[in-house]
């Protein structure tokens, strides 16, 4: 539950984040403004899979012999 809420909370937090960008690459290059969109929005969407997982993953204590 934790690794798909904190999936959630950083897709959303990227999402916003392209959001602007793709605003400003809108006033300055139209025509590329929906391809890089869309490259950030899917590179957005893996690289938050990555961060979660690896935030979430359970802590291995260290053991000694």
């Amino acid at each position: 539950m934790s690794l798909m809420l904190a999936y959630i909370v950083l897709a959303v937090i990227g999402n916003a984040i392209i959001y602007f960008i793709g605003l400003l690459i809108e006033q300055v290059w139209p025509v590329a403004s929906l391809p890089l969109y869309l490259l950030m929005f899917f590179a957005v969407l893996w690289l938050s899979w990555i961060v979660a997982v690896k935030i979430t993953e359970p802590k291995v204590a260290a053991t000694s012999a």
